[in-house]
């Protein structure tokens, strides 16, 4: 009785792990399907190689990688599934970023997506003193998404799109030009060289990735359920405040710290949000919105912060006038020792606003030596004062912008 038990147990642990392997085999193959490659690229040696190091990148890289996105996993996840491209796409900010919108290319490539400057220009994402949207996790995404569909469009694959992210459209028609073919095992040949070697292991590793958090097996010996089933609850809530407030008073509504309300915005470059705009949308934790619209009240006062570039000839107390604050507010502010200041330093301006300069014009005075006693734009001076020509006349009062 006892052998016949134990042989029933070996059939179904066998036909168990057959059925697993079976399923697994299946989601590669939908994985592969939806990326337009053919299921022949399971036998790819390069890929094959990497499947075997799997163990190792597991528990080192993976899983950590997955704790350390949760923030902005879910989101990125809900979006492309909205958006309908390939949910394989998330490994590719996976690949791009580990999940980091702090993270930064030698290339001066930054964020989730990894956006150059001049392409995050094009694409409409902003990048100035204040902000660096390539960091807004949800505004590089869509602008991320946007991209790889109009890839698409132009390749007429997916996964051309994918590598044609990673090295440019023009590199990318250029090869397939060359090589008169689209074919993947010809793009990826790793004796010819056609792309470089970063590109060629892209796709590779945007796969393995995406068969990775489908191994079943993998996930529950790990017990990793909550990470790959994040995309079903809801991490950040969208809310709006004045533009040039303080992070800390938003924290202070929802009983968090600033540096929290920091890391959920990572496209701020400072603890305030840009005082430019008249209202500006940031991202708070989901479970604290009911918290914000309670507790949050906008500030009243016209004062905002500002930020303030060191030029030749300032000083602290030459700043503190120019913005009508006492030098010494700005000196504790920012946290100066001394009150030696380094040219190109950046001060942050606390709660002021700048203080209107107003210039009466004087003999032989012109907008070229006005600009450079000012070190202001001619073209700014003209801008505020409405100027049809540059001529000016002695005893004129003009107004010399910030």
């Amino acid at each position: 009785m006892i052998r016949v038990f134990l042989g029933l147990m070996l059939v179904f642990q066998l036909s168990w792990g057959l059925l697993t392997i079976e399923n697994d085999f299946t989601k590669e193959v939908q994985v592969l399907k939806s990326l337009d490659i053919d299921v022949t690229f399971l036998k790819d040696p390069l890929f094959l190689s990497m499947k075997n190091d799997l163990n190792r990148y597991k528990t080192r890289h993976f899983l950590k990688i997955l704790e350390d996105g949760r923030i902005f996993i879910p989101i990125i996840r809900r979006m492309i599934t909205k958006a309908k491209i390939p949910k394989a796409f998330l490994y590719l900010a996976m690949v791009e970023s580990n999940f980091s919108a702090k993270a930064r290319s030698s290339s001066h490539a930054v964020g989730l997506w990894q956006f150059m400057p001049r392409t995050a220009k094009l694409l409409g994402l902003k990048v100035d003193r204040y902000v660096d949207e390539r960091r807004d996790p949800i505004k590089s995404t869509k602008v991320a998404i946007k991209y790889l569909k109009f890839l698409h469009q132009r390749f007429g694959k997916w996964y051309l799109a994918a590598i044609a992210y990673n090295c440019g459209e023009g590199k990318l028609s250029r090869v397939i030009k060359k090589l008169g073919s689209d074919d993947l095992s010809l793009l990826l040949d790793s004796k010819k060289k056609y792309l470089s070697k970063e590109s060629r292991l892209y796709i590779r590793k945007i796969v393995m990735m995406a068969n990775l958090s489908n191994d079943e097996d993998f996930i529950a010996q790990n017990k990793a359920d909550h990470l790959m089933n994040r995309g079903s609850t809801f991490t950040l809530a969208t809310v709006e405040v004045d533009g040039g407030v303080s992070l800390q008073s938003i924290a202070n509504s929802i009983h968090l710290s600033a540096k929290t309300i920091k890391e959920y915005n990572p496209q701020l470059r400072y603890y305030f949000t840009p005082p430019y705009e008249k209202k500006y949308t940031i991202y708070i934790p989901y479970n604290r919105y009911s918290l914000f619209q309670k507790n949050y009240k906008p500030i009243k006062s016209s004062k905002k912060y500002y930020v303030y570039i060191v030029k030749s000839g300032d000083s602290l107390y030459k700043i503190g006038k120019k913005f009508g604050i006492s030098y010494k507010i700005i000196k504790d502010f920012n946290h100066l020792k001394g009150n030696f200041l380094k040219l190109g330093k950046r001060l942050i301006i606390p709660s002021a606003t700048p203080r209107i300069v107003k210039y009466t014009v004087k003999k032989g005075d012109t907008l070229s030596l006005i600009s450079k006693k000012f070190k202001v734009k001619i073209k700014k001076i003209i801008k505020a004062n409405n100027i049809k020509n540059s001529f000016l006349k002695p005893g004129d009062k003009i107004v010399i912008p910030n």
